[in-house]
C-alpha cells in the first residue's frame, strides 16, 4: 500500500511540474515530429510516465518562445540555442547528452594548421581558412565568436560575414554560397569530383564537414581548418578509408592555442578554442529537472540497444540525423548546476557572446558625451565623416558639463559612450556600473597600451635598500598630483600602510615619511617646507620648487635628474624614463654620461630589478584611457565601429577629410581621443574598470582615495581622484591652485 502511495505522490507531482498530464516535447521537422510521436508510442506501450505529447514549432526559436509561453514543455538544444534560451527566456538545462567516456558531456573546439607552416593564433589574418559549414559549432561559431570577443576580429554593425570574409584570405564555408559574400567565403571550395555542389551544406562538397574542412587544410587549399578535436586523428594515420587521407600522419599537424603558441594534435586538452558543451534537455525555470531526467532514464534504459523495437539515439529510420537527439549520444545524464552559464563553460560563453549580434537590436545611433566646443565641433565633423562613408552605429554628439554628468547620462541611457581616463574609468565603473568598450594605444613598441610607475635607485652596492625602506630617504617626484610621480607611489605607500596620514593630511604625512623630497608645485604657499627641500630652480637658483621648466627637477627627466646628481635617492617615474635619458639618448650636460645600467628598480616584494625588467618589477600599471558605455551595450559593436573608423581617419595623414586622432584643427588637445593614439584597440579580457585598470592601479588609487575625510554626516559617493584633491586641499587649509597638469 505504501509502494503504491509513493508512486502516486510522484505522478502527481511530475504532473504539476511539468505542466498536467504529459510531458509536450517540441519538435522542428516533420521527420523529427515523426520520431517523436514513436518515442511517444513506445513509451506508453512501456508503461512510462508522463505520456510524451509531441508539439511542432516552426524552430528552434519558435520552440524556446512555446515553452516559456507555456504551450511547450521541453525541447534538446545545442549551445548556441542554450545560450539564447536562458539568457532571454530563463530556461534551464536539465539532462545533458554524453558522446565520448573520454571527453564526457562535451567535446573541443580546435584550430589546426600544418607542423611546417608559421600560422599562430595571432597571425590568422589573411590565411586561408576551412570551416565545417556556415553556423556549425565548431566550424564557424566558435572559432568566429572567439576572434570577435579576444579583439582578433572587429564586426561593425553585426554583419559577421562581412567581417570574416574582409579577415580570411578566402575560405571554404559550405552553405555561405547564398550569402552577399560567396566569393570569399565559398573561394577554396571545390564541390564533388564532377564540380558539382560546389559550397553546398551538404557532402556534395568535398570540404564539408569535420573530415571535409580537415581535408580543405590536408590539400593545401587551406592554411587553418576548425574542426573537433577528433578529426585529426580519426583521418590520420590509416584510420580513414578514402584515398586523399591514407597518407596523412597526424604528426604532421599542429594545434594553434590561445596563448599564440602551438601545440601536438593529442593536446587538445590545453590547447583548443573552447571547450564545447553537449547538447542538453532544456525546461522552463519553475519545472523540476530531477523529474525530467527520471522520465527520460527510463526511456533510455529501455530503448537505447540495438534490439529494442525504437532506437532513442538513432535517426536512421527517418532519413535524418540528430533528431530529438543526436545519434553519437550513448547515454544521457542529469545536470547538477542547473544555470545555462554553468553548462556552456566560461570559453563557450566568451566565444557566444562575440558572436551574437543581432542587427535588428543595433541602435541607429551611438550618442557620444563631449565636454567642450572645440570637442563639439570636432564630434560634429565625426559624426559627418563616419555618415558618409555608412559607418554603423551613426554617431550624435550629447554636451555635458563634465566627466561626471557623462557617466550619469551614461547610466540612465540618455547617452551611450564617452573616453575617460584612468581615475574617471574607476568612478565610472565603481559608482555607476560602466564597462570597457575600446581603449587606446599609444606607443608602437607598447603592446599593453599603457606605461609604468617606477621606483628608480641608483645600484650601489653598499648603500642598497629595498621599497620596505624607503622611510627616512629622500625622494625625487615630477609634479605634484603627476600620475606617476605623485599619485601612484604615494597611493601606493599609503595602501601598503608605510604612509599614515593623520587628519587626512596627506602632504605631511608624506613630508615626515620621507627627509626631504623635490614635489615641485604651482603654488608652494601652505605647502610643507620639506616637499622643496631638495628642488633646486633654475640656472641662478629662483623658481625654486616651481611646477614648471623653470625647476631644473620638474617633471619625469626633472626627478630623474634629482637621483642622478644625487640629490635624492629615489625617483618616481615612468618606465622610459631612464632610457630617455641615459646612454647618449639626451645630449644635456647632466645626461650626456649617464648609463642605463647604473640604475635598478624598487620591487612590491622587496627585492631589485635591472631598469629593462619594468614590466616584472613596477608600483603600477598606468591604463590607456578607454572608452566607456553601459554593460548592456554591445561592445563589440562600439570597437567595430571605431576599428572601420580608423582604418579611414587613423591616420593623420589622410586624404579622407577627418583626422580622428588629431585635435590641432579645432584649438584645443586630446579632444574625443588623446592626439597621442595611434589606434583603438579592443579590450580583449579586460572586459570591467577593475580589469581594464589592473589591480596594483587600482589599489594606489584606493589608497589615495581612502584618505578622504567623513564627517558625521553618511560618506558622500567617491569621487574621481580628480575630484577627491581639491577637496583634500581645502581640508588641509591649501589653496586650489597647487592642482598641478597631469603629467
Amino acid at each position: 500500500m505504501r509502494g503504491r502511495s509513493v508512486v502516486l505522490w510522484l505522478f502527481l507531482a511530475l504532473r504539476t511540474v511539468l505542466s498536467g498530464m504529459e510531458v509536450r516535447w517540441c519538435t522542428t521537422s516533420d521527420p523529427e515530429q515523426q520520431k517523436c510521436s514513436d518515442m511517444s508510442k513506445a513509451f506508453q506501450e512501456a508503461g512510462i510516465q508522463p505520456p510524451v505529447v509531441c508539439t511542432q514549432g516552426t524552430s528552434v526559436d519558435h520552440c524556446i518562445q512555446l515553452i516559456a509561453a507555456r504551450e511547450a514543455d521541453a525541447i534538446t538544444l545545442d549551445g548556441g540555442a542554450i545560450y539564447e534560451a536562458g539568457k532571454e527566456h530563463g530556461l534551464k538545462p536539465v539532462v545533458g547528452e554524453v558522446y565520448d567516456q573520454e571527453v564526457g558531456t562535451s567535446y573541443y573546439a580546435v584550430a589546426v594548421v600544418k607542423r611546417g607552416s608559421h600560422v599562430t593564433i595571432n597571425t590568422l589574418r589573411g590565411v586561408k581558412s576551412c570551416h565545417t559549414g556556415i553556423n556549425r559549432t565548431v566550424g564557424w561559431n566558435v572559432p568566429v565568436g572567439y576572434l570577435v570577443e579576444s579583439g582578433r576580429l572587429s564586426v561593425m554593425g553585426c554583419d559577421v560575414l562581412k567581417a570574416v570574409s574582409d579577415y580570411f584570405g578566402g575560405s571554404c564555408v559550405p552553405g555561405a554560397g547564398e550569402t552577399s559574400y560567396s566569393e570569399s567565403l565559398c573561394r577554396l571550395c571545390r564541390g564533388n569530383a564532377a564540380g558539382e555542389g560546389v559550397c553546398d551544406k551538404s557532402h556534395l562538397e568535398r570540404y564539408y564537414d569535420y573530415s571535409g574542412a580537415f581535408r580543405c587544410l590536408a590539400e593545401g587549399a587551406g592554411d587553418v581548418a576548425f574542426v573537433k578535436h577528433s578529426t585529426v586523428l580519426e583521418n590520420t594515420d590509416g584510420k580513414t578509408l578514402p584515398s586523399w587521407g591514407q597518407a596523412l600522419l597526424s604528426r604532421d599537424f599542429e594545434l594553434l592555442c590561445r596563448d599564440g603558441s602551438r601545440a601536438d594534435v593529442t593536446e587538445w586538452r590545453r590547447c583548443h578554442l573552447a571547450r564545447v558543451p553537449a547538447h542538453a534537455v532544456v525546461i522552463r525555470a519553475d519545472a523540476d529537472g530531477s523529474l525530467m531526467f527520471r522520465l527520460l532514464n527510463e526511456g533510455q534504459r529501455l530503448f537505447n540497444h540495438e534490439s529494442s523495437s525504437f532506437q532513442m539515439f538513432s535517426s536512421k529510420a527517418y532519413g535524418q540525423k540528430d533528431l530529438l537527439f543526436k545519434d553519437s549520444t550513448s547515454e544521457l545524464v542529469p545536470i547538477a548546476t542547473q544555470t545555462y552559464e554553468a553548462w556552456l563553460g566560461r570559453e563557450y560563453l566568451h566565444a557566444m557572446k562575440g558572436l551574437l549580434c543581432d542587427p535588428n537590436r543595433l541602435p541607429h545611433y551611438l550618442r557620444w558625451c563631449v565636454l567642450s566646443t572645440p570637442e563639439i565641433q570636432k564630434c560634429g565633423d565625426m559624426a559627418v565623416a563616419f555618415s558618409r562613408q555608412r559607418l554603423k552605429p551613426e554617431i550624435q554628439c550629447v554636451s555635458a558639463e563634465s566627466p561626471q554628468h557623462c557617466m550619469e547620462w551614461i547610466q540612465n541611457g540618455q547617452i551611450d559612450a564617452v573616453t575617460l581616463k584612468g581615475e574617471d574609468i574607476y568612478t565610472a565603473g565603481k559608482k555607476h556600473g560602466l564597462v570597457p568598450a575600446a581603449g587606446e594605444h599609444y606607443a608602437p613598441e607598447d603592446n599593453s597600451n599603457s606605461y609604468f610607475v617606477v621606483a628608480v635607485v641608483k645600484r650601489n652596492s653598499s648603500y642598497a635598500f629595498t621599497l620596505d625602506e624607503l622611510r627616512g630617504k629622500r625622494s625625487c617626484h615630477s609634479a605634484f598630483h603627476s600620475p606617476a610621480g605623485w599619485d601612484i607611489p604615494v597611493g601606493a605607500l599609503v595602501q601598503r600602510g608605510f604612509i599614515r596620514p593623520k587628519d587626512c593630511d596627506v602632504l605631511t604625512a608624506v613630508s615626515e615619511f620621507f627627509s626631504a623630497s623635490c614635489v615641485p608645485v604651482n603654488n608652494a604657499k601652505n605647502y610643507p617646507s620639506p616637499l622643496c627641500e631638495l628642488c633646486v630652480g633654475d640656472e641662478q637658483g629662483r623658481n625654486k620648487c616651481v611646477g614648471n621648466s623653470q625647476e631644473r627637477y620638474y617633471g619625469y627627466s626633472g626627478a630623474f635628474r634629482c637621483l642622478a646628481e644625487n640629490a635624492g635617492d629615489v625617483a618616481f617615474v615612468k618606465h622610459t624614463t631612464v632610457f630617455e635619458n641615459t646612454n647618449g639618448h639626451n645630449s644635456e650636460p647632466w645626461a650626456a654620461q649617464l648609463r642605463s645600467e647604473d640604475y635598478e628598480l624598487l620591487c612590491p616584494n622587496g627585492a631589485r630589478a635591472e631598469v629593462s625588467q619594468f614590466a616584472a618589477c613596477n608600483l603600477a600599471q598606468m591604463p590607456s584611457h578607454a572608452v566607456m558605455v553601459r554593460p548592456d551595450t554591445n561592445i563589440f559593436t562600439v570597437y567595430g565601429l571605431l576599428d572601420k573608423a580608423q582604418d579611414l581617419f587613423g591616420d593623420d595623414h589622410n586624404k579622407n577629410g577627418f583626422k580622428m586622432f588629431d585635435s590641432s584643427n579645432y584649438h584645443g588637445q586630446d579632444l574625443l581621443f588623446k592626439d597621442a593614439t595611434i589606434r583603438a584597440v579592443p579590450v580583449g579580457e579586460k572586459t570591467t574598470y577593475r580589469d581594464w585598470l589592473g589591480p596594483a592601479y587600482v589599489e594606489a588609487l584606493e589608497g589615495m582615495l581612502s584618505q578622504q575625510c567623513s564627517g558625521a554626516a553618511a560618506p558622500a559617493p567617491t569621487p574621481g581622484l580628480s575630484l577627491l584633491l581639491p577637496a583634500l586641499l581645502l581640508l588641509l587649509g591649501l589653496p586650489a591652485a597647487l592642482l598641478q597638469p597631469a603629467l
